[in-house]
């Protein structure tokens, strides 16, 4: 079951990681065409029941509905394990071990996003791993890293993105700091994982040697605030936080436009993008104000600048005003949400959306892949696969175990396709 086309067609990659950053890692190394083994244990996807209140209040089950196999029909996982194979496997016990192992011998890699004691705990760490297969990838993606005074910490993408400082650049000048809309830390991590594997499987191609990368999670994130430390080391003093604003662009905000929480961003820098804004407002005697009529003058009144822009657009289709403003080299666009996101002209011309049928959650549209490589594009073959779907591929048409065996498995709970 390898990927029918792509650069990574013929790459086996086994993957044990969880939520967010480890499944959009290993999701875009099975769009690219490798074969990914997810290997889960039977209770990873939740209970084999869910109240219909918990479907309808999450937003998580097709039409609010948990439906008769709710572990099968979590949006969420769908959507981060399309291309994917699954196996279900306790490796909590000796025998769901030898199995992993036996997989591991004939693997390429192996990715994980556990805390840095539960391979070593479960005697699946990298030199067991390398006993098996010498030249073998272990990729790992931990919170805080595989050593130091954090290691241990359990985390959650929301909690690192406060550790990493993002959230202290996030807010307003007369209040506190503000988390950002999505654990933006996952993936992050998620998408640097993924090139961290693909420079160990080249190395190995190379040199013939595997090697045990370690991609952490929050140093991932930290690079992602650069400007702030960089700030600190040359004045010893902390950034302000400028909600919407820039520290030399004026103006630059987020404008409330016509309708139920529409909004326009504008950001001008330059004389000749300020002298279209005034155009496009219809204001073209704004642009001589000596108020407005340099680059430092706009900075020290952006805020009487940001009151008459609001004006101006309160009035106006963000869509709309967007479009003039572009017209006429402003730098602007409409603040888009989850609708205008599914429904947007421009992603769906360039055929970013791709519809997957999935047997109990329906057919659905996911979020494509931005990569395009002209000769060796991505490929969309499956959407996510049922709880254990690939209990029999792996076993008996990889590792050759007799129908004996699977049954065997089965009933000691060491595979399956249901929850406990």
């Amino acid at each position: 079951m390898q990927g029918e086309q792509g650069p990574l067609s013929g790459v086996r990659v086994l993957d044990l990681t969880r939520v967010w950053s480890g499944p959009l890692c290993t999701r875009i190394l099975a769009d690219f065409g490798a074969e990914v083994i997810k290997v889960e244990h039977r209770a990873s996807r939740g209970p084999a029941v869910v109240p219909d209140s918990y479907a309808r209040a999450s937003g998580f089950y097709p039409g609010g509905q948990a439906g008769q196999r709710p572990w099968n029909r979590h949006g969420f996982f769908n959507e981060m394990n399309r291309n994917k194979l699954s196996l279900t496997l306790d490796l909590a016990c000796p025998e769901g071990r030898a199995l992993f192992l036996r997989l591991v011998s004939i693997s390429d890699a192996v990715l994980e996003n556990f805390s840095p004691r539960v391979l070593r705990n479960l005697g699946l760490d990298y030199p067991r791993l390398r006993e098996v297969r010498d030249d073998i990838v272990l990729v790992s993606l931990p919170a805080y890293g595989l050593e130091g005074p954090y290691c241990h910490r359990v985390a959650y993408g929301t909690n690192l993105e406060t550790e990493a400082g993002l959230t202290a650049l996030m807010g307003y000048p007369d209040g506190g700091p503000q988390r950002l809309g999505a654990a933006i830390t996952d993936p992050i991590a998620g998408v640097m994982g993924a090139a961290a594997t693909l420079m160990a499987l080249l190395r190995r191609r190379q040199t013939g040697e595997g090697c045990h990368v370690e991609v952490s999670q929050l140093e991932a994130a930290v690079n992602f605030v650069g400007q702030a430390l960089v700030a600190f080391q040359i004045w010893q003093r902390e950034a302000p936080r400028l909600g919407n604003a820039h520290p030399w662009r004026a103006p630059q905000g987020c404008y409330p436009c016509r309708g139920q929480d529409r909004w326009l961003v504008i950001s001008v820098g330059s004389d000749r993008e300020w002298e279209g804004l005034c155009a496009a407002m219809g204001r073209p005697e704004m642009a001589l104000d000596p108020r407005f009529a340099t680059f430092s003058a706009r900075w020290q009144h952006r805020r009487e600048l940001d009151e008459a822009i609001a004006l101006w657009t309160q009035g106006l289709d963000a869509h709309e005003a967007m479009a003039a403003l572009q017209e006429a080299g402003v730098p602007a666009a409409a603040v888009l949400d989850g609708a205008d996101l599914a429904r947007d002209d421009h992603l769906h011309a360039r055929g970013f959306y791709v519809s997957l049928r999935h047997p109990d959650a329906g057919r659905h549209s996911y979020p494509g892949q931005p990569i395009r490589l002209s000769r060796t594009p991505a490929s969309f073959r499956s959407d996510a696969p049922c709880l254990g779907e690939h209990n029999r591929y792996v076993l008996q048409g990889l590792l050759g175990l007799s129908d004996e065996e699977l049954e065997r498995l089965e009933a000691a709970g060491v595979i399956g396709e249901r929850p406990p």
